[in-house]
C-alpha cells in the first residue's frame, strides 16, 4: 500500500457479518435453515436511502471490490478503479454495498463453513446454488440494510447475470441496471471450459470426491490447472502477446518440458497463487451456477418476454477483444431490451485487454459508467427538480 491512502480511495474498511436465521429455500429443491453473509460498505446510507448500489462479484470475486483492509495491504480491493471519491461509482453521493455470494470462501456461509446439522464442514456436501438464489439473499441483505430500492446494481461478468436477474425478479427494486461484459447464458463453448476445470479438479487424487477438508488436504494440482485454463480464456491473443510474446527464459531452447518461455511461468504463478485464496469446491458451485442461468428458459427461450417486468434503465457495456463473453452476447441482451420496449444504453469498447477488460480503468468505459450512474444519482436528480 502507499505511504498515504490516495484521496480517491474509500480509506480502511471493514468486513461486516449479516446473519440470517429465516430458512432459505434454493432452487436445487434443499433448504439453508441459516446462513451469513458477508459485506463491505462505502459512503453513506442518504435520509431516504435512496442512493445505494449493489456490486455483483463474478467467479472469483469477493465482498473487498474497494479500499484496504489494513495500512500493510499490498493492493486495494478489486475493482477500486471504479469505487471511491470522484470515480464512476462516487461514494461521496452512493452508498456502495459489495458482498461474498453464498457459497463463498471468503465468509459468507458455503462449503468451507460447518453444516450446523452435523458439526462438520460442509464440504461437497454444500447445496449447490444459483443466480436466483444470490438475488434473493441479496435482496435479504438489503432488507436489513433498510434498502428497498437500489439506485443502481452493477456486475461484471457472471455478477453482470445477476444484474439481469434482479431486473426481472425485482423490478421494483432498483433504477438502473449496469451489465458488463457478460451474457443472457453460456455458450456451448463457455459449459465446455467450464466442464475442463471441474474435472481437472475431480481427477486431482487429493479431491476424494469434495471431501478433501476432512483428509486435511488441498487439491492443489487441480484446482491451479482449472485456474490456468480459466485465465487463459479472461485474457485476450494481443493482451499476453504485448505482455510476454515468445520471451524465453534462456537464448536457445533446452529441450524439456520445465518452464522455458514466460508464459508458462505466469500460468503456473497464476495457478498456484490461486489456491492459496480460493476453495475448489467454491470453484466447482460458481462454475455450475454459471452453467445453469437461462431466465429465458421458463419463457419459451425468448429473452424479450423475460425481460418483460423489468422497469428500471439499463447500461451494457461490452469489449472488443473479449472473446469469452464477447459483444455479441451482450447485444443479445441489447436486442431483446429493446424489443421488450425498454430503456437501454450501449458501449462497445476498443479495449485489449479481453474479458479481463471489466476490471480495467478503461477512460471511455470509465465515462460510460460515470455518465449512466450521474442520471441515477440522488444528487443530480435533486438539482434536476431545483
Amino acid at each position: 500500500m502507499p505511504d498515504t491512502i490516495p484521496v480517491d480511495s474509500v480509506g480502511l474498511v471493514t468486513p461486516q457479518v449479516a446473519e440470517f436465521n429465516e430458512p432459505l429455500a434454493l432452487a436445487c429443491g434443499q433448504t439453508l435453515a441459516n446462513y451469513q453473509l458477508v459485506y463491505e460498505t462505502y459512503g453513506q446510507l442518504n435520509r431516504d436511502a435512496s442512493n445505494a448500489v449493489l456490486i455483483c462479484h463474478a467467479l472469483s470475486g469477493d465482498h473487498h471490490a474497494a479500499g484496504y483492509h489494513t495500512m500493510a495491504d499490498r493492493k486495494p480491493g478489486w475493482w477500486d478503479s471504479a469505487i471511491g471519491p470522484g470515480k464512476p461509482i462516487d461514494t461521496n453521493h452512493f452508498f456502495v454495498i459489495s458482498l461474498n455470494n453464498l457459497g463463498g470462501c471468503c465468509g459468507s456461509t458455503g462449503p468451507t463453513s460447518i453444516n450446523p446439522a452435523t458439526g462438520k464442514v460442509w464440504g461437497a456436501k454444500f447445496p449447490m446454488v444459483t443466480v436466483e438464489d444470490w438475488v434473493e439473499s441479496q435482496a435479504r441483505l438489503a432488507d436489513r440494510l433498510g434498502v428497498q430500492q437500489f439506485a443502481a446494481i452493477i456486475g461484471g461478468s457472471l455478477g453482470g447475470m445477476q444484474v439481469l436477474s434482479w431486473s426481472i425478479r425485482y423490478p421494483q427494486r432498483l433504477r438502473a441496471a449496469a451489465i458488463i461484459a457478460s451474457a443472457p447464458k453460456l455458450s456451448t463453448q463457455n459449459i465446455a471450459f467450464n466442464e475442463v476445470a471441474r474435472q481437472s479438479i475431480r481427477r486431482d487424487p487429493d479431491f476424494f470426491d469434495g471431501d478433501y477438508m476432512d483428509h486435511d488436504t488441498i487439491p492443489t494440482n487441480g484446482l491451479g490447472l482449472a485456474r490456468m485454463l480459466g485465465h487463459i480464456t479472461y485474457l485476450s491473443d494481443d493482451s499476453m502477446g504485448n505482455k510476454f510474446g515468445r520471451q524465453m527464459r534462456h537464448d536457445q531452447f533446452q529441450y524439456h518440458y520445465d518452464i522455458e518461455f514466460e508464459v508458462e511461468s505466469y500460468l503456473r504463478y497464476q495457478g498456484e497463487a490461486f489456491t492459496k485464496r480460493f476453495d475448489a469446491n467454491t470453484y466447482m458451485l460458481m462454475t455450475k451456477a454459471l452453467d445453469y442461468f437461462d431466465p429465458a428458459a421458463d419463457h419459451d427461450h425468448d429473452l424479450a418476454k423475460a425481460l418483460a417486468p423489468a422497469q428500471c434503465d439499463f447500461l451494457l457495456v461490452s469489449f472488443t477483444t473479449d472473446w469469452r463473453f464477447s459483444p455479441q452476447r451482450s447485444e443479445e441482451i441489447v436486442n431483446a431490451l429493446v424489443k421488450a420496449g425498454k430503456r437501454v444504453s450501449y458501449a462497445k469498447i476498443e479495449a485489449v485487454e479481453g474479458h479481463d477488460a471489466f476490471l480495467f480503468p478503461i477512460p471511455r468505459y470509465m465515462d460510460a459508467l460515470r455518465g449512466f450512474l450521474q442520471r441515477v444519482s440522488p444528487v443530480t436528480q435533486e438539482n434536476s427538480h431545483a
